[in-house]
Order: C-alpha cells, then sequence, then structure tokens
C-alpha cells in the first residue's frame, strides 16, 4: 500500500497497461489528474477542441490495435467529444476516456455545479461499451483494469470513467493492481464449423467479406481464400486485410461485378452491410456464413451457419475442416476474379476527377503510408478507388460517418507512427471542423498532409439536394477561408492545386518537408461525377 491520490492510482493503472501517451484538454476540473500525468512523464498531447482529443485517439488506436486514451472535463467537454466516442463505438476501437465530475458532496443534487449534467454517467454509458465512475482513489486500480478488459473482450469497443473533483486530488493508500485477463472468447462450435465446411463444399463461387473484427485473422483469410478461390472485399475497416495487391483481394467495385453468381457469401468480423443492404438484392439460392464474436450479429441478420468466435479462431477451425473435407476449389476461378478485378478498375476510371486524384495519391504514397478518408467525394470514392494492401492503413469513420473526423484522426495515427507517411483526404465542409487543430499539428510537430478537395460546397448534400429536392439548395453552399492563408498563418506549409496534373508535384514536396502541409485542390461546383454508383448499386452488373 503507497499514499496516492487519485489522479496517480489513475496514471499508475494506465502505466501497467503500457500507456505512455494522452490526448487530453486540461481543465478545472481534472486538474489532479493532468499533474498525475506531469509527474509521471507520460506524453501529452493537447488539443483545441474536446472532439479532437477523441478523434486522435481513435486514429491512434485504428492505427495500432492498441488502446488508447483521451481526457476532457466533464460536461460540454464529454458532449463535445460525444462524436468521437461513439466514432470509436461505431468502429469497434478500444478508446479509454477519462473525464471529472462534480465535487462528491454535489453528485446528483442539481446544484449547478461547473460543468454539472444530470445524469454524464448515463450518457457516457449511451456511447461506449461499458462506464463507470471512481469514487475513491483505492478503487481506481481495479476500475481501470476493468475498463481495458472490457474495451479489449469480445467486441472490441471504448470505455470512459469519471471521477469527482475533489477525489482526483484526495490521498489515501492504494494497492497497486495487476491488469486483467482478457475475457476469453466462445470457442467454435464443431458442429457449425462442419455445417459452414458442408456448404463451402456444395457452392460454387463463394465470396468473403470482412470487417475491423478480421484484422487479426489476415492470415488464416488469405490461406481460406486460395483455397477456395473466393475473392476477398472489405467495405471500409476491413480493407487491407487481403491486400488488393493479391489477386483475390477485391474492392467491392470489382466483387460486385462477380456478385450476380455468388452462391454462397462468408462473412468474418463484419456486419455485412454491402451484402445484406447497400447491394440491392441476393441471387437466388444463395448461402450465408458468419464468424463473429458478437453472438447479437447472428440475430441482427441470420446466416445459414453461425460461428460465434474469435475470427481468427473461427477462421483457422473452418480452413482446417475444409481442408479434411477436401473441398479445395483452387485456381478453378482465378480469371473470373481477375478480369472482374480489371474491368472494375476501368470503369471507375469514370469517376473523375476523384480517380485522378486517387491513382496519383496510390502511386506515390508506400503501401505502408496511413489514408484517413472523410466524408467528401474523394473520400467517398476512395472506398472502391484507392487500393490498400496492408491491414490499419485506410482508416475511416465506419458506419457513423462522422463529418470533421479525418483530420485530427489522420494526427492520432501520425503520433502512432510518426516515421510513416499519413494523409488526411478531406472536404472543405469537414475541414473547418477542425481547422484549428492545425494549431495542434505546429505545436507537437505532427507531420501529417491534409487535402483540402475544396468545392465550396457541402458536395453530397448539395447534389441531393439539386437532384431530389427540385433543385432547392440550402445551406449546401459554403464561403470559404483563403486555405492557404489560413495554413501559413499557422505555421504550415501549404500548396495550391487546381488539377491533377499539377498534384503529384505538390504531394511529393509535402511528403518530403516532413511537417504538418496542406494541399488546396480546388475542385469547381457540381464538376464532380457521383461516386455512388459503385457504394449502393441500383441493379446487378
Amino acid at each position: 500500500m503507497t499514499q496516492r491520490t487519485g489522479g496517480e492510482a489513475i496514471v499508475d493503472g494506465l502505466r501497467a497497461h503500457g500507456i505512455d501517451t494522452v490526448f487530453g484538454l486540461p481543465g478545472a476540473q481534472i486538474y489532479g489528474l493532468f499533474d498525475a500525468f506531469a509527474q509521471a512523464q507520460l506524453k501529452v498531447v493537447g488539443a483545441r477542441h474536446e472532439q479532437a482529443c477523441g478523434y486522435m485517439a481513435f486514429g491512434y488506436a485504428r492505427a495500432t490495435g492498441k488502446p488508447a486514451v483521451f481526457s476532457v472535463v466533464p460536461g460540454p467537454g464529454i458532449l463535445n467529444a460525444g462524436a468521437a466516442m461513439l466514432t470509436a463505438f461505431g468502429g469497434n476501437e478500444p478508446v479509454l476516456c477519462l473525464t471529472g465530475q462534480v465535487p462528491t458532496n454535489f453528485l446528483g443534487k442539481g446544484r449547478g455545479h461547473l460543468h454539472e449534467m444530470p445524469d454524464q454517467l448515463a450518457t457516457l454509458r449511451s456511447v461506449v461499451k461499458w462506464a463507470d465512475r471512481i469514487g475513491h482513489p483505492d478503487m481506481a486500480g481495479a476500475l481501470i483494469a476493468r475498463a481495458f478488459q472490457e474495451m479489449m473482450s469480445g467486441r472490441r469497443g471504448p470505455a470512459a470513467l469519471e471521477m469527482p473533483w475533489d477525489v482526483f486530488t484526495q490521498r489515501a493508500d492504494v494497492a497497486p493492481v495487476a491488469p486483467f485477463d482478457v475475457i476469453a472468447p466462445p470457442q467454435p462450435d464443431s458442429e457449425r464449423i462442419k455445417a459452414a465446411a458442408r456448404l463451402i463444399g456444395q457452392s460454387k463461387n463463394p465470396m468473403i467479406f470482412v470487417g475491423a473484427g478480421a484484422i487479426d485473422a489476415a492470415n488464416e483469410i488469405l490461406e481460406l481464400a486460395e483455397l477456395i478461390d473466393a475473392p476477398v472485399v472489405g467495405f471500409r475497416s476491413g480493407r487491407g486485410i487481403v491486400s488488393n495487391a493479391h489477386e483475390l483481394g477485391l474492392t467491392m467495385a470489382g466483387a460486385y461485378r462477380l456478385w450476380p453468381q455468388t452462391d454462397l457469401i462468408i462473412g468474418i468480423g463484419t456486419r455485412m452491410e454491402m451484402p445484406t443492404w447497400r447491394w440491392p438484392y441476393r441471387p437466388d439460392g444463395q448461402k450465408s456464413i458468419r464468424i463473429d464474436i458478437d453472438p447479437a450479429e447472428m440475430i441482427r441478420f441470420t446466416p445459414d451457419a453461425a460461428i460465434v468466435a474469435d475470427a481468427r479462431d473461427g477462421t483457422r477451425a473452418l480452413l482446417a475442416d475444409v481442408r479434411r473435407a477436401g473441398y479445395s476449389k483452387a485456381s478453378s476461378r482465378r480469371d473470373a476474379i481477375r478480369n472482374a478485378s480489371a474491368a472494375a478498375a476501368i470503369e471507375i476510371q469514370a469517376i473523375q476527377p476523384q480517380m485522378a486524384y486517387l491513382d496519383i495519391l496510390r502511386d506515390v504514397l508506400p503501401s505502408n503510408g496511413i489514408v484517413t478518408d472523410e466524408l467528401s467525394q474523394v473520400g467517398f470514392a476512395s472506398w472502391y478507388g484507392f487500393p490498400v494492401y496492408e491491414p490499419r492503413t485506410f482508416i475511416t469513420s465506419g458506419y457513423q460517418g462522422t463529418l470533421g473526423s479525418g483530420f485530427p484522426t489522420a494526427l492520432g495515427a501520425k503520433v502512432a507512427h510518426p516515421d510513416r507517411p499519413v494523409v488526411a483526404i478531406t472536404g472543405d465542409g469537414g475541414f473547418m471542423f477542425a481547422v484549428q487543430e492545425l494549431a495542434t499539428a505546429v505545436q507537437f510537430k505532427i507531420g501529417v498532409v491534409t487535402l483540402v478537395f475544396n468545392n465550396n460546397a457541402y458536395g453530397n448534400v448539395r447534389r441531393d439536394q439539386m437532384q431530389v429536392f427540385d433543385g432547392r439548395v440550402v445551406a449546401a453552399d459554403l464561403v470559404n477561408p483563403d486555405f492557404i492563408k489560413l495554413a501559413e498563418s499557422f505555421g504550415v506549409r501549404a500548396w495550391r492545386v487546381t488539377h491533377p496534373d499539377q498534384f503529384r508535384t505538390a504531394l511529393e514536396a509535402a511528403l518530403a518537408d516532413g511537417g504538418p502541409c496542406l494541399i488546396d485542390i480546388e475542385v469547381p461546383r457540381d464538376s464532380e461525377v457521383s461516386p455512388w454508383t459503385f457504394i449502393h448499386p441500383a441493379k446487378p452488373v
């Protein structure tokens, strides 16, 4: 037992779990925690808005596969960071939020203390996987350990802990608490594995879909795909699990060309968004297999063979049974798969000017370069138009679609991987949500290259208003600052590009600079071809 403040006890717990970096924005209620960060010499990356703290932690977690931590004040700070926590929940990332509370003797009394919320813990529990309150310093170690256990067990996700203002500086005898073991995942049921293997044996044209839950099963998935000649496709978070450089690693545009003949879908660690509702029909007689650690997924979309297990364990067991039964189909479909991929690569070139920029970006970046998308016309096109070669190198906000997330998420990814190039794809509208974090990038020397595709509009909204609502454009047109002057006022080098022909030179110069850089890419309003043809197609190819 040693005398520790509440803040120090929290930091002890963080260090026991290997945390050396925290993203945060200090305030009165959490002074005691930030002082403990300073005394322990944890790296604290400050921000200019609480939302950016959460997004940076999300980017760090997605880029590494490890837990990340951020800290903001309670009440308004928590609400400001709420979108980022919801993004981490949607993306199944282990992000821990540490926040304060009103002093202990004000809890639940509604006296209007600084930053008081009616029920902050209930609010937190609505946007994270698990949340609790640390009411005394001697509770910190166990609750920190529990938070990490919850984040990393089963379907991963964010957690939150709050501590009353006075407890951060309260001293008490505290015993160290070792990390809790991750809760063992359910083991694959042998009968369901056999049923799934039989479906594979009966199929002629299987297709594998992967999501974020399958990242750690990349090797097993590739083995299975090569054994049964099944193309592998990820929508957003699963991209790169099987490289697009591999003939079986297809984008969704290439996979959709094979969809009419697909008689078996195998979903591994994915919500199955594409085949169950983005693609508007299912071929007759099509069967399905799912491997997912979350049993609730089998209710949301019930497959013919449901395997509740960790993606690696489930895929490994299925692979062994398929081999044992001799269901190999290797090389029987490779020509058809290659042809579909090649045809799609030509077809998506109609999406201009987005594809021209994405082609150059892919050519310039190394295979391990990291790209974060944003809700923009180029961001949408990147879901299928930007080849991805490694897991965790293409980071999106997933189904949350949180506008403004791309740039601060890229900052977190760059903090995690300072020696790898990181590029943020943004639109002018989304970039302005977090433009103030240019100051953060400069202060902490975070060398992200930000691409601002500037059409002076919320482009997707504007096009929908024009096409669906008889041209009544409402709040979709924007008046922007001069992004070059704005970036330079922060001390950020910047380039202006008005045509794809100018982009390569600017991108290479920005990447070579090593510091935070911005490229303002002017795109005439309404000049872009809609990228949605290949995201939500109306009919089979």
